[in-house]
């Protein structure tokens, strides 16, 4: 878990700092910020892999497409292998360089090739646009706040707090989900000023203007014909993947067991 944080149109070094300042427990190990001509992008960093280069925000090459990233690409190393035979060259281990170069190749695309969980954002100088996004399924947070040319962002709502633009009015319609469902679903947020980027959505912010796309849903139509037997075996090889995949780190890791079919 880590905590992004941002801005374009309106803010300062001094801003970034604040917004990541309580971010704090998302990111013990490190923080990071860049500040460009009109936008800035934060960092706090829980390391997992890459610890001693992985140092965000990042760039690529010629520092023209910077990213915070929160999150894990778990098919990063089969993403880098493709992105270096493309030409792209790497110099960390990091699966967020990943995304970089995949945002290089790919544009707005390049989720649709990232399998993982995560939320980042990335500023691409030479268009002067900037990417907000979240993984299929919302597992990682990311808030935003937009209006008069401007844009904040950030993993937690408190951080985009720290804006004087920002208001800390109450979204009454946000109030009344949260006391009939017992928490505020997307894209609302508690605050009226702020909104929640909701599960497989992106965000494209350019020239003051923004627009969203949904890029992933599920689709609940038969797609398999298999006997009850295949169907057990599909599971259990599926349920092996998804371990495996989830077990590259360059800390030590562990598993909590309790019951049910997700721990078991």
């Amino acid at each position: 878990m880590c905590g992004i944080a941002g801005y374009v149109g309106n803010g300062d070094l001094q801003l970034l700092k604040r917004m990541c300042e309580t971010m704090q427990h998302r990111g013990p190990d490190d923080e990071g910020f860049w500040v460009g001509d009109g936008v800035g992008l934060g960092h706090r960093r829980l390391s997992i892999i890459d610890l001693a280069t992985g140092h965000q925000p990042m760039c690529n090459e010629d520092q023209t497409v910077w990213i915070a990233f929160n999150g894990e690409v778990y098919n990063c190393r089969e993403l880098g292998d493709e992105l270096q035979i493309k030409g792209h060259t790497f110099k960390t281990k990091s699966d967020t360089e990943s995304v970089v170069h995949a945002y290089e190749e790919y544009g707005c695309d390049c989720i649709e090739h990232l399998r993982g969980c995560f939320a980042f954002a990335i500023w691409d100088d030479n268009r002067r646009q900037l990417l907000l996004a979240t993984d299929r399924f919302g597992q990682k947070p990311l808030y935003y706040s937009a209006g008069d040319g401007r844009i904040s962002f950030a993993s937690e709502f408190r951080a985009l707090c720290q804006d004087p633009a920002i208001s800390s009015e109450l979204n009454m319609t946000a109030l009344g989900e949260y006391l009939r469902l017992g928490y505020v679903p997307a894209p609302y947020s508690i605050f009226e000023d702020i909104s929640k980027l909701a599960a497989g959505r992106f965000l494209l912010w350019k020239e003051g203007d923004f627009g969203l796309t949904r890029y992933w849903q599920p689709q609940f139509v038969p797609k398999v014909h298999l006997t009850e037997e295949e169907a057990g075996e599909q599971v259990l090889s599926l349920l092996r993947e998804a371990v495996r995949i989830r077990l590259v780190s360059d800390v030590p890791l562990g598993v909590c067991l309790s019951g049910g079919i997700d721990s078991s």
